[in-house]
């Protein structure tokens, strides 16, 4: 059966593609199969050689379960959207297109495709088996905050970038309900379309069970209660400072003296302080160097007239031509000290600024506190006030002033990542801080300790950039 689905799915949305222009690949995981089904892929590959769509077949040494597949595959895939599709008939491959649509016109990060939606005609379905998955996708779209009609649907299609960057820890059929909550969690934008579905019967070879339910339930309930969102830590530190608003405000509340009409974020993350920012500029330019944060930005901020999204590496001179002398600010938080070549990421800000405009560049403080936390954040190096002024001057600014900001966590920072060497932020320790970030405002410029970082704004001065 599996090459005349594989045949399936190299044929049916052909036409699709070709009018797309889209060269497809399929990954196909042999999940430790004992009949012949590797042999006959393989034969299909050689008889179907075709350069307009690759097939990759792994193979697992043993039955590990889809979930293990699905990771197998998401390892290697390398397009921008992908499509899960299990090895038999019950889902189509011809409706791809159904699947694609939504995604290729950016109106959704993620397409479920719905048994369950209405439709002209579906097919009639075993009683238990439906009354059990109407309930597991209740139970899942509580989990995810989503009103699903059909959560645990296995013709699922979503971008790539998305989908690796997540850990996802099932094995067997909790996949399904992991990856909708974890998506959703991840505030991707969900679509479900109507398909059809030709259910099989465990005579026909249909491997689901009623144990696998209480399977999928256990991962609804672990992905439901843990944040185990990224499988960068860094990203999962970024992740956790989503759940600071306390924090992001009083940081928001400090540079917003400086901002003017236009401006131009670099860095911004998954937009943390972007959402704080943006509301009183008549453009509001906000990027980011990696694509699964652009991607993220594009979605949170699709309903922002003044608001656009752009890739931009603070390295690269060639990104910032687009914004040569028209901004009235450039923000720069917490990313100088993630480059090698902190002059020139200075002097690209410089370019970007329009006669007067200013740049906001926020650092961490403490050359003798860098430890594990720095190293897992990506960062070379931490400066000192007169080591950030003196970078400043050299890229051509005129330095106004040097804020301490945040001498509360100081302390902190040295202890975990110096003392403990952690890796990571607790989730606790952070709860706590932002719960008494009201209490930290009042106190913070009183500690007789240095600040964890420093906001230097710098006007632009005669200094070309380009020279």
């Amino acid at each position: 059966m599996i090459a005349g689905v594989l045949d399936r799915i190299v044929t049916a949305p052909a036409s699709y593609f070709a009018e797309m222009n889209i060269l497809p690949e399929v990954i196909l995981v042999d999940d430790g199969s004992r009949d012949n089904s590797c042999e006959a892929i393989e034969r299909y590959i050689t008889a179907h050689a075709n350069p307009d769509i690759s097939i990759h077949l792994l193979r697992h040494a043993r039955n590990r379960g889809k979930g293990a597949a699905i990771r197998t595959a998401l390892a290697h895939a390398t397009g921008e959207f992908s499509i899960i599709q299990d090895a038999d008939f019950e889902y189509d491959p011809a409706e791809y297109a159904k699947l694609l649509r939504p995604l290729l016109a950016d109106e959704a990060d993620v397409v479920f495709g719905s048994r369950f939606a209405a439709t002209g005609e579906r097919p009639v379905l075993r009683f238990w088996h439906s009354t059990g998955n109407r309930a597991l996708t209740k139970l899942c779209g509580m989990a995810a905050d989503l009103d699903l009609t059909d959560a645990l649907t296995c013709f699922k299609a979503f971008r790539t970038i998305i989908a690796q960057s997540m850990p996802l820890r099932s094995e067997r059929f909790g996949i399904e309900a992991e990856l909708t909550i974890k998506f959703a969690k991840r505030r991707a934008r969900f679509c479900e379309v109507p398909i059809k579905y030709r259910p099989r019967t465990h005579i026909e070879g249909k491997k689901i069970r009623a144990k696998d339910a209480l399977g999928i339930i256990w991962a609804i309930c672990r992905s439901w209660v843990r944040n185990d969102l990224y499988a960068d830590k860094a990203a999962a530190m970024l992740g956790a400072m989503e759940h600071a608003p306390r924090f992001n405000r009083w940081m928001a509340d400090t540079l917003n003296p400086f901002l003017g009409d236009r401006v131009l974020e670099i860095g911004a993350g998954i937009g943390n302080l972007t959402r704080l920012l943006c509301a009183n500029q008549g453009c509001y330019v906000v990027s980011d160097v990696d694509k699964r944060h652009v991607a993220q930005l594009r979605s949170e901020m699709r309903f922002r007239a003044n608001v656009s999204v752009a890739a931009c590496d603070l390295e690269n001179s060639e990104d910032f031509d687009r914004f040569h002398g028209t901004m009235d600010a450039a923000i720069c938080i917490n990313v100088l000290e993630h480059i090698q070549d902190d002059l020139r990421g200075l002097r690209n800000l410089h370019s970007a600024l329009a006669p007067g405009g200013r740049a906001i560049v926020l650092v961490p403080q403490g050359e003798n506190v860098y430890g594990t936390m720095d190293e897992t954040l990506g960062h070379y190096r931490r400066y000192s006030k007169e080591t950030l002024e003196r970078r400043m001057k050299e890229a051509g600014f005129a330095v106004e002033r040097v804020i301490e900001f945040n001498r509360v966590t100081y302390p902190g920072w040295f202890f975990n990542g110096r003392i403990l060497r952690r890796r990571s932020v607790s989730r606790v320790q952070l709860w706590l801080f932002d719960l008494l970030v009201p209490l930290w405002r009042r106190i913070d410029t009183f500690l007789p300790w240095p600040s964890t970082s420093l906001i230097a704004i710098g006007a632009r001065g005669d200094y070309d950039a380009e020279t």
